[in-house]
């Protein structure tokens, strides 16, 4: 018998396997490969106890409502779920209207200059990424417009990974990256041009508390724009199936509380913003933004597979493949959420400050 064959299967599959979970990086860019997969500053060990302290504040309902504790659980969240959102997703944590003829990647990029077009900005001037994540947006923006851009994250270990991306990209130029809560941010008052938040701010227990921060930071005239996470108004709080969906999105992406889309206008105007624009991005002619999430089985157990496989021999830390399967179901409540018009992930507001901001 001849052993060529054999030879040549046994390397092919070998160098296939290798392939993909060594050298496999993220849908977008190679920034995190599967042997990689961390819990972020969390250690080693303690990644599948973190994990199921992050589903004891679900138990505890009241617990989550209060301000104070929620920059924590928000910690936590991006400490056990960044790695695999890079590796799966990749550098911009958001989602973006499917564009016909465009790949994910260029609709993404869209989407996240956008936004910095609608705050009329210059090159040269500072704008604030409020909630950066590990800097995707960031650096398109940063490159399209030429403007300094600072972001925040509460999360440290996204404040490496950012900064690392942006060395690597050549941006550490127009790019920095702070640690902090963007409810209570390390900035003087009046010192950015424009700023932007990109599906980060349904993280803050009370909007108009992030609201009022940016408004605080931002120099009288500039611009600030924000896509936000919202029901819509076809969310009926009366059905039980409306609300096991949109259940299952706040407590798969740590959310203390989805906000109805009626109320964003007013919590902008309640902390001194005038009102320029507001839309959702998600509706028609806009393509469908949750069609990237259904990935379908065959990839998921496909990916299930790598990261089962790397957690059992140790590369993966125990927990990796309960936080994956988590993200895996509520990609379906997101897709629920979407298909059947419930919520939005870009309901977008433009806002002003006053060139003269009124004493109370």
């Amino acid at each position: 018998m001849d052993p060529l064959p054999i030879i040549f299967t046994v390397v092919l599959l070998a160098g296939g396997l290798y392939w993909f979970v060594f050298l496999l990086g993220s849908a977008e860019q190679k920034g995190k490969h599967a042997v990689h997969l961390s819990g972020g500053s969390i250690h080693h060990s303690n990644v599948k106890e973190t994990y199921n302290q992050y589903w004891s504040f679900f138990r505890r309902p009241k617990h989550i409502e209060q301000s104070e504790n929620v920059p924590a659980f928000v910690d936590t969240f991006y400490n056990l779920v960044t790695d695999i959102y890079e590796w799966g997703w990749g550098q911009s944590f958001h989602f973006s209207p499917a564009i016909k003829g465009k790949s994910n990647l260029e609709s993404t990029k869209i989407h996240e200059q956008m936004a910095v077009d609608l705050i009329g900005v210059k090159a040269g001037q500072k704008i604030l990424d409020a909630g950066c994540g590990v800097g995707g947006p960031m650096r398109s923006i940063a490159s399209h417009s030429g403007c300094n851009v600072t972001g925040i994250t509460i999360n440290e270990y996204q404040v490496n990974r950012a900064k690392a991306h942006n060395k690597k990209a050549g941006l550490s130029h127009l790019c920095d990256v702070v640690c902090g809560n963007f409810l209570n941010m390390p900035f003087e008052d009046e010192t950015f041009d424009g700023a932007y938040s990109i599906e980060a701010t349904c993280h803050a227990p009370k909007l108009e508390d992030v609201y009022s921060e940016i408004f605080r930071v931002l120099k009288p005239g500039a611009m600030y724009v924000s896509y936000e996470w919202v029901t819509t108004e076809l969310f009926n709080g009366e059905d039980p199936e409306h609300v096991e969906v949109i259940q299952g999105i706040e407590r798969g992406d740590a959310l203390p509380g989805l906000r109805n889309y009626s109320d964003i206008a007013d919590v902008a105007k309640k902390v001194g913003f005038e009102v320029v624009k507001e839309k959702d991005l998600a509706k028609p002619p806009a393509g469908p933004w949750w069609s990237r999430l259904k990935i379908g089985w065959i990839a998921y157990w496909r990916n299930h597979v790598v990261v089962t496989v790397l957690e059992a021999i140790g590369v993966a830390p125990k927990g990796t493949v309960d936080v994956h399967e988590m993200l895996f179901k509520t990609a379906d409540y997101l897709t629920r959420g979407g298909e059947s018009g419930i919520f939005t992930p870009m309901h977008m507001i433009l806002c002003r400050k006053p060139e003269k901001v009124q004493e109370s």
